[in-house]
Parts: structure tokens; C-alpha cells; sequence
């Protein structure tokens, strides 16, 4: 038996643990400017995550669904990504989505159970938040779909977990995205848990970047706490997209160090001697010890920073006015057909039904076997 194909997957990592360079470094690591935004986004979001949970625990928002342990991820995918490009979410990429315009204010109504938040009056084309587990995929594939038909240089970019790799929908818009050579990036966020099933009872393969190679769609695995290594490789892969060179399976490879919502305890399944571990390589403290080598940060900018963070954190809320009630019918019910409409002028001078003509099944006979549930019956 002869070999006719073989793959293999690149792992990028240029930071270690401490903050320290491993790699050839790229253009932006050395911009001052450009390091200190991008960390100063990945501290907002850790103290907003605090903030919002805080909110959910008193009863001002529903379940919350935390991202801290990904900030490196979000937000150098943000960085990344050019202001004409389209994200689809899931539903914790603050990072990304914070970066490129959405309001704290609108995340928080969203979470307080108002779809108005997801009217973003920042990047207007990107997708809201999607709870159905991967169901998003398709969705960017199809937006990729329009900007390669319209020759269009924009990328759509989907994020997924390490669950959401097991639904048919991820492989469905892989398979559409390579089979076409479609303008997309996936970014595949390994977190290690996929609520309480580990990656272990996930999947059998070594890496998920490698999930695409069956399409024809080539894979990376980059260290998801290396801020540096994600931008770089998020950078890589939409220039590959934009380029007409197609798809790309981006792996972040990072850990869930919170809960997986606010109605979850992972401490009945994560073992605590793993949690400790993460904290160890969690991103905020390698990006500010790489910035404080450089000499981009130093303790007076830490505490500057925090302070406006807790301060735009304070003022942003869900505090929109109710909505007027006409507003609801048009999004629960299909707009009629005209001739819906003929029929239901002509039934408005009819009298309405008389109550004393309406009768009721009982719920059940003498002996006790149940009966059809009850209906009522207008005579006319």
C-alpha cells in the first residue's frame, strides 16, 4: 500500500508562561500603542465578567455566560479582523465584539433578557449571540458565500468550542467552505470542557485544528493564552482568505476558568488541581509581564487602567425603556397575506361568537380514563 496524502498540523506559540519570548516576534508585539490597547481590552473584559456575574447574582440579569480565561483569544481575533468583516459569535466573545463597537450596555441587555441589545450600533453586519451550539458555522459559511459571489475582500470569521465541533452544523459549513474555497476562518476555542465533558470523551482526534483536513480545509493550533501567537495566526489565516486561497481551522487552545454559565458549578467536575494549574498560564499576567520587559507598562498604568475600567464598567447598564407593545407582533407573527387580510375584513362586521353557545369536553369519564383534552366549539 502506497501513501497519496499526508497532513500535518503547525503549532504557534510565541510567549511562554512567563511572558518571554520563544519566537520570531511580529511587527505589532514591538508597537507600544498597539500592546497596550490590546491588553488594556483583555483587563476590561476580566473586570466586566466580574461585574456581570455580580448583576446575575442579585437578580439584575438572567444567566451569564463568563469568558474569562479567553481574553488573549477574543481579542487578538479582534485585532485582527478588519472593521468590513463579519463575526459570528457564540456567546461569551466579548473580547471581539467589544473591539470592534459593541457597547457593554448592549451586552448587558442582552443578558437581562432583551433582544434589543443584539441591534449593535457598532459593527452593524456582524451576527448576534447564538446559543443553538453551533449553528453559527453554517451562517458565516453563507456570508462568506456572498462576499466571494459579490468579489468582495471580506472574510466572515465564526467562533465555536471544543463542543460545538461535534455537531453536524460545524462539519457542514466546512465541507461548503472547502468545497468552494470560501473567504472564512474558523476559530475552534479548546477551553478543555464542553460544560462538564472533558475533551478526552470529545473526541478521539489529537487536535481540533485538524477537524477541517477531511474538507480540504487546512488546520492551525496556537496557544489560546499567547495574545501574540492568536493575532498572528488569526492574521495569517485572513490574508490566506482574503487572497482567495479559502478557509482556514484556527485552534485556540485555552481553559475555561470560571463556570460555564452562571448556572453551572464546575466544581462538581473539574478537578481543582487543574483549575490551579490554568491560573498558572492564564493571559492577563503573560501579557503584562512581556509588556513590563519591554517597558510598555509598569504599576502606575495597571492601576490608571483599572480605574477607567471600573468606571466605564459603572456606567454602562441594561437601561433601555420599555419597548412600545406594538413593537412585539411583528416578531412573533409572520406578516399576513393579502389575502389573510381581505378575509379578515370581511369577518369584522360578523358578531362575535355568543359565550352560551361554547361547550366543553369533559376531562374524563366516570371511569377515570382520560379523556381528548378539552375543545371548545362555536356554532354559528
Amino acid at each position: 500500500m502506497k501513501t497519496i496524502a499526508q497532513f500535518a498540523i503547525g503549532y504557534e506559540q510565541l510567549l511562554d508562561a512567563e511572558g518571554r519570548a520563544c519566537g520570531d516576534l511580529p511587527p505589532f508585539a514591538n508597537d507600544a500603542d498597539a500592546m497596550r490597547r490590546m491588553y488594556s481590552m483583555m483587563v476590561l473584559c476580566r473586570l466586566f465578567d466580574t461585574k456581570a456575574i455580580n448583576l446575575q447574582r442579585t437578580g439584575r440579569l438572567g444567566t451569564y455566560a463568563p469568558c474569562t480565561g479567553h481574553e488573549a483569544t477574543h481579542v487578538a481575533v479582534g485585532a485582527a479582523m478588519r472593521p468590513e468583516d463579519v463575526l459570528c459569535p457564540v456567546y461569551r466573545e466579548y473580547g471581539t465584539q467589544i473591539w470592534r463597537g459593541v457597547t457593554l450596555t448592549e451586552i448587558l441587555t442582552y443578558w437581562a433578557g432583551d433582544e434589543r441589545g443584539t441591534d449593535f450600533a457598532g459593527p452593524r453586519e456582524d451576527f448576534p449571540w447564538c446559543v443553538p451550539i453551533g449553528s453559527q458555522t453554517p451562517h458565516a459559511a453563507g456570508v462568506a458565500m456572498a462576499f466571494k459571489m459579490r468579489r468582495q475582500p471580506r472574510c466572515a470569521v465564526a467562533y465555536i468550542g471544543d463542543g460545538g465541533t461535534s455537531q453536524g452544523a460545524f462539519h457542514e459549513a466546512i465541507n461548503l467552505a472547502g468545497a468552494h474555497r470560501l473567504p472564512v476562518v474558523f476559530v475552534v476555542v479548546n477551553n478543555g470542557w464542553a460544560i462538564s465533558v472533558p475533551v478526552a470523551q470529545q473526541t478521539a482526534a489529537q487536535t481540533f485544528a485538524q477537524k477541517g483536513l477531511g474538507n480540504g480545509v487546512p488546520g492551525v493550533q496556537c496557544d489560546g493564552n499567547d495574545l501574540l501567537a492568536v493575532r498572528k495566526v488569526m492574521e495569517d489565516a485572513l490574508e490566506r482568505a482574503r487572497s482567495g486561497e479559502g478557509p482556514t481551522v484556527v485552534e485556540a487552545v485555552t481553559y475555561r476558568l470560571s463556570d460555564h454559565t452562571t448556572a453551572d458549578d464546575a466544581s462538581r467536575y473539574r478537578p481543582q488541581g487543574e483549575l490551579d494549574a490554568a491560573w498558572q498560564r492564564e493571559p492577563l499576567l503573560r501579557t503584562r509581564r512581556f509588556m513590563e520587559q519591554r517597558g510598555f507598562w509598569d504599576e502606575s498604568r495597571e492601576a490608571a487602567l483599572r480605574a477607567d475600567c471600573v468606571a466605564q464598567i459603572d456606567a454602562a447598564g441594561p437601561r433601555l425603556p420599555e419597548p412600545p407593545r406594538r413593537r412585539h407582533r411583528p416578531h412573533v407573527r409572520s406578516p399576513f397575506r393579502p389575502s389573510a387580510r381581505r378575509a379578515r375584513g370581511a369577518d369584522a362586521h360578523r358578531a362575535p361568537i355568543r359565550q352560551d353557545r361554547i361547550t366543553l369536553d369533559a376531562p374524563c369519564n366516570a371511569g377515570g380514563r382520560h379523556q381528548p383534552r378539552a375543545r371548545a366549539r362555536a356554532r354559528r
